[in-house]
């Protein structure tokens, strides 16, 4: 038998399992484990809650057409809506109505202008539905973007830690290089792990917000044509008088 037989058979197997790696780190390898594994939790928490948000405004933006598009009286659904908060193309419809019923209680020169305004009035409404769409989902884009760099910088770290510790001891062996290298490399395991399901998610999530956006938008076109016209029939009646 040669050496290397007889230094294989002498030296005692140890199972190294995740949690002693992670036990046996360095603790600046461990803060940035700790660190990787609460973003993680996190975004997977803004992914539910974007999942179940984006369901809740489909089912909401499909019943709000099935009513606006069935003939009900835009006065009624207006009165009815604007009781309650609202969202999606609900709130896009009550921001609409509010400024023509406010240009409708004033005199007639009042119409000037009021495409304008209904239209300005729209933009807003579109705006601040993206931004509750979109809010949180620059953490799942740091994560992914950044996450990997700061399981290397923790991969970076503990290997150094572990040269030094072969250094000190003098003992180049597989056995003595392999555990904390292994440590080492499991930070950017967990890096990896928290930013790619970031990546996948944000690109999925800021597709659904494009789609949700241009939903909104041709809405608030559709919309904005009816009030036109009903300007420019009021307008025609003003001047009969």
């Amino acid at each position: 038998m040669n050496p290397a037989d007889l230094a294989s058979a002498a030296a005692p197997v140890t199972e190294v399992s995740l949690f002693s790696m992670f036990w046996s780190a360095h603790i600046i390898v461990k803060i940035v484990m700790l660190g990787l594994l609460g973003s993680s939790i996190w975004c997977w928490a803004i992914i539910v809650n974007k999942v179940l948000l984006f369901s809740k405004v489909d089912r909401d933006m499909a019943r709000f057409e099935d009513i606006f598009w069935s003939g009900t009286s835009l006065d009624e659904l207006y009165a009815t809506l604007s009781a309650k908060p609202v969202s999606g193309m609900a709130s896009l419809f009550v921001a609409g109505m509010r400024e023509w019923k406010r240009s409708m209680q004033g005199a007639a020169h009042s119409f000037l202008g009021l495409q304008a305004r209904i239209e300005k009035a729209l933009d807003v409404s579109i705006a601040r539905e993206v931004e509750k769409y979109e809010s949180s989902l620059l953490v799942l884009a740091t994560v992914a973007s950044a996450g990997p760099f700061v399981g290397l910088f923790g991969t970076v770290w503990g290997i150094m830690t572990a040269f030094r510790s072969i250094a000190a001891s003098k003992n180049t062996s597989l056995a003595v290089v392999a555990p904390g290298i292994a440590e080492a490399l499991f930070a950017t395991a967990i890096g990896l792990f928290a930013a790619i399901p970031a990546l996948i998610a944000y690109n999925k999530l800021q597709n659904d917000v494009a789609r949700k956006q241009a939903k909104l938008e041709s809405f608030a076109d559709e919309f904005s044509s009816i009030l036109s016209r009903q300007i420019d029939q009021h307008n025609v009646q003003d001047r009969a008088a």
